[in-house]
């Protein structure tokens, strides 16, 4: 997945923005102002910080060592960092695993949302 295929895929997403609070390098993918995805696009590797169920963060970094590790700089229980592309190892996790993960990112992040704002994400 290149840098522009992961901004996409994250954008695709029912009011999903970008946003640049940090600084202009760090893209903060956000719902209704909850981030459930932060990237350096320009990052070499490219890697993502993703919201995880905790049961699962820890099986994904088993599975996956190396690729998918603690969040950096985020709550080691609830993040992961996902390497996409260009690993240390030159080791890349497949696009389906990386947009599962988005997408798993996303609905807990929206699961979080209060009651009336998951229903107006529902509308069309």
């Amino acid at each position: 997945m290149t840098p522009g295929e992961l901004r996409d895929f994250c954008l695709s997403f029912n009011a999903a923005v970008e946003d640049f609070p940090f600084n202009p390098e760090t893209s903060v993918f956000k719902v209704l102002g909850k981030m459930f995805a932060l990237t350096s696009l320009d990052g070499r590797p490219l890697t993502v910080n993703l919201k995880c169920d905790p049961d699962d963060a820890l099986r994904l970094r088993r599975e996956h060592p190396g690729l998918i590790v603690p969040g950096w700089h985020m709550n080691k229980r609830h993040w992961n960092t996902v390497t996409v592309a260009g690993g240390p190892d030159a080791g890349r996790l497949p696009d389906r695993v990386v947009r599962e993960l988005v997408e798993d990112s996303y609905d807990l992040v929206v699961a979080g949302l209060p009651r009336a704002d998951r229903l107006r994400l529902d509308r069309p």
